[in-house]
């Protein structure tokens, strides 16, 4: 019996410590003060219920109107005003009625507004009674100093314990005692028990190759420190994951925690600030407190730009910026770490080029693990774990779905995935088929078709040119990107678009940019010469144009007047400058050069279009008869695409791609 009363405690313990509830009684003092506050609150209530009446001495309650019939037919003794509001009536039948403090007993009451307008009603009454029988109104005060220090008392215990339960909630749980005031408690959550132990490894993060092996040292350390210490290396202190959203940065956090084995505290930067001034940093503190404790162990700090951004780049905040307190206290813990206690904090974030240089040195961030979208051989890797949990039918290979999705991260692809599947299910499939995945990507790039939608056949008209158009262009121009499809059924907030399969290169030359720019200008290009005016459906195409010719001269340098200057800033430092980097002169030359590019590539691609005119008629034509054309028709119409790789080919016996919207 013992023994199962120790495993009953035991067990007891164990679910308090895990955060399940406690029931009345348990060990767990968070609980049992909960249930103290709630009791407590409970029985002061009782009390104040039995002796907030104690002002009067009974009786049973009735009205005025009922009182002045009693009075008419001469049934009342005397009349007791008490504090003004109580009235209690004595009847003639009654006049040995004692109460329980051995006084009179009233055998009526009740409640009056006025008394002066209730004693001139019972003069009325009583004018014509003989001075024998009128009665007499007295007046009487009573105190009740009980009621009256728990009418006091009872506001302020509930308001204590109102504030007593926000705190709770703000401070991630309310200790005994003086624990009450634990809004600076970090609300890092630390996987560690066999419960919510990090399961995640290596290989459930498919692709990012290079920055798994950069992070494995980390994991190595973590599991054998010895093997670095005894040579008299340094536990490297933090690795910062930098890349775009969605690549997996969080993931990869999270598989080194489950490969090494050891506790993991999570949280995100934004939790570390609140609407009180100096929480912040007491929870930066709180949070390594508990990490020295567990060591070793990792700390991830997710979205850590929340936090760390450079301090003074933004004029709006002063030097008493809750946030930058927060951030002087992550810096200061991060360098008090001392090497041997196998500590390593983890961040991640997609602004590496807003943090404070404080955070980027060596010594707290040792290291920048760039995290890249993946390239086709990762997407391969990727939608193969994707593809695991789905029905897919034979005919889907995760090669040739790598080869459609350019430029997609990891969480797009496990988009793609998911929509391929609904649409799939949509349609009463039994798998999932290589149309449903090429629809899927479809819908994430342009968005859902609209049939629907009201179009006049002149509007249609001219999108089947404009299309028809950048279509031209992008199989005839040498360095433009291959055109795998094109479409005149409105998707999204597009009326057309045109998909591409851009080549994955690193750099990019000037004739290149030259090439996209003509193929961008089409469609508005091929709208001019077949109709002798243009619409406002090329402000996607300008846009993108402008911005493409602006970056040849201001950041590339491949203007010849400007020469080979850069005006890019990775450093920031002209985030919140009010003056360009350039003077006035410059400004207007940057203009006048921007708009020379821009001719120039208007008319290379006009005199292709005005040669190829037919073509250009054929393709439209064939547009609007059958809404999708692919690039075999393109192919019947200008001929073999001479530029094309043997890679290219490959790519594009397929359709799908980047889109071009109208």
């Amino acid at each position: 019996m013992a023994n199962d009363k120790q495993t009953n405690e035991e067990k007891q313990t164990q679910n308090n410590e895990s955060g399940k509830p406690s029931m009345p009684g348990s060990k767990n003092p968070k609980a049992n003060n909960n249930i103290f506050v709630v009791y407590a609150i409970l029985l002061v209530a009782f009390i104040a219920i039995n002796f907030m009446d104690l002002g009067s001495s009974g009786g049973t309650k009735t009205t005025d109107l009922e009182f002045y019939r009693m009075l008419k037919s001469n049934e009342v003794e005397r009349v007791v005003i008490v504090n003004k509001e109580i009235v209690e009536v004595f009847l003639k039948t009654n006049p040995g009625a004692k109460d329980v403090s051995g006084g009179a007993k009233p055998e009526y009451t009740f409640n009056i507004g006025s008394v002066e307008s209730f004693e001139r009603k019972v003069d009325e009454i009583q004018s014509s009674f003989p001075d024998t029988n009128k009665i007499s109104i007295e007046h009487q005060t009573r105190h009740n100093y009980v009621a009256d220090v728990i009418g006091w008392i009872l506001p302020l215990i509930i308001l204590i314990g109102v504030w007593m339960f926000i705190m709770r909630k703000m401070g991630g749980g309310m200790g005994p005692g003086a624990q009450i005031f634990n809004i600076g408690k970090s609300r890092a959550k630390l996987f560690d028990n066999a419960e919510d132990k990090v399961k995640t490894n290596f290989n459930d993060v498919a692709g990012l190759e290079e920055a798994k092996i950069e992070i494995r040292e980390i994991v190595d350390f973590l599991k054998n420190p010895k093997k670095y210490t005894e040579l008299g290396g340094k536990i490297p202190k933090g690795a910062l994951l930098v890349g775009p959203p969605g690549t997996g940065k969080t993931l990869l956090a999270k598989a080194v925690a489950g490969e090494a084995g050891v506790p993991f505290f999570s949280m995100s930067g934004s939790d570390f600030v609140e609407m009180f001034v100096g929480v912040g940093a007491a929870r930066v503190r709180d949070l390594f407190k508990e990490a020295k404790a567990k060591a070793p162990c990792i700390v991830f700090i997710d979205e850590i730009d929340a936090i760390g951004r450079a301090r003074g780049k933004n004029p709006n905040m002063g030097a008493n910026d809750e946030r930058e307190n927060t951030l002087n206290q992550l810096l200061t813990e991060m360098d008090g770490f001392e090497t041997d206690k196998g500590v390593i904090i983890l961040a991640a974030t997609n602004r590496a080029d807003v943090l404070d240089k404080a955070l980027m040195r060596a010594g707290r961030f040792d290291r920048q693990i760039h995290v890249e979208l993946p390239d086709i051989n990762e997407r391969e890797a990727i939608f193969k774990v994707h593809l695991k949990p789905i029905k897919v039918s034979d005919e889907v290979k995760p090669e040739f779905l790598a080869k459609q999705t350019p430029g997609f991260s990891g969480a797009d692809i496990a988009n793609v995935c998911n929509e391929a599947a609904l649409i799939a299910a949509r349609k009463d499939k039994k798998s999932v088929e290589k149309q449903d995945f090429l629809d899927a990507v479809d819908r994430i790039i342009g968005g859902l078709e609209k049939r629907n939608k009201i179009i006049t056949r002149e509007e249609k008209r001219t999108i089947a040119f404009h299309e028809a158009g950048h279509a031209t262009l992008s199989w005839l121009l040498e360095h433009a990107h291959p055109l795998i499809k094109v479409t005149i059924i409105p998707r999204g907030k597009a009326l057309g678009a045109a998909w591409y399969l851009p080549e994955e290169r690193q750099i990019t030359t000037k004739e290149q940019i030259i090439d996209e720019i003509c193929a961008t200008l089409g469609g508005r290009i091929a709208e001019e010469i077949t109709f002798g005016k243009i619409s406002t459906g090329a402000l996607n195409d300008l846009e993108k144009v402008t911005k493409q010719a602006y970056a040849m001269v201001t950041y590339f340098g491949m203007s010849d007047k400007i020469g080979n200057i850069s005006f890019y800033d990775s450093t920031g430092q002209y985030e919140y400058a009010f003056s360009k980097p350039y003077s006035n002169e410059t400004a207007i030359l940057i203009d006048k050069e921007v708009r020379v590019i821009i001719d120039e590539a208007y008319n290379k691609a006009r005199e292709i279009l005005i040669k190829h005119k037919d073509g250009l008629t054929q393709l439209a034509q064939l547009l609007l008869e059958k809404e999708v054309i692919f690039s075999e028709d393109l192919e019947k119409i200008f001929g073999k695409r001479e530029s094309f790789s043997s890679q290219e080919h490959k790519l594009i016996d397929e359709p799908n791609g980047n889109q071009q919207n109208l």
